[in-house]
């Protein structure tokens, strides 16, 4: 069972700003049962963000440039329309707690009305990354706390510069 995958593509989506050791956490877990994973992006969000899209991207491919496997790209739309163009049946999730899991079975059951075909699949988040959202390590980041085990090193010299830190 070990070798054997759950599907040859997967997409993580999220707006990731920024990328926490959380979210690495997940997709190096994904690359176990996964052939590749595309770090999906997110252009269209209701979120305000603190790094733009370019930023975003850029900060994602520096912090999982070694992960030959993993691809991090844009997108906008329905997700399940970008997971159906990219040939991917399944969407990775992350939870942390009780509290996301109502938020993304919510979204599961959407997407999979929308499109029958896609999976979401969940995925624990690990026991060291639970307390940690990107909110919050941007909040500690903004007032000067230590974040330097929560975000990859790139993620963390964004950050100090983006609040006068550096």
């Amino acid at each position: 069972m070990a070798n054997e995958h759950l599907g040859k593509l997967a997409i993580y989506p999220g707006t990731f700003d920024p990328l926490t050791n959380g979210h690495v956490s997940l997709i190096l877990r994904g690359l176990k049962l996964f052939d590749s994973i595309v770090v999906a992006v997110a252009a269209d969000t209701t979120k305000g963000t603190l790094f733009s899209l370019e930023e975003r991207l850029a900060l994602a491919r520096e912090a999982l440039g070694a992960q030959e496997r993993v691809t991090v790209e844009p997108f906008s739309g329905l997700l399940v329309d970008y997971a159906e163009e990219r040939g991917a049946h399944v969407i990775l999730r992350g939870l942390r707690a009780v509290s996301d899991f109502e938020y993304e079975f919510q979204l599961a059951l959407m997407n999979r009305k929308l499109k029958r075909k896609i999976e979401t699949m969940f995925l624990m988040t690990d026991y060291r990354w639970l307390y940690i959202s990107s909110t919050i390590v941007k909040d500690v980041a903004r007032n000067g706390g230590d974040i330097t085990d929560l975000v990859p090193e790139t993620v963390h010299r964004a950050l100090r510069r983006r609040f006068g830190f550096a």
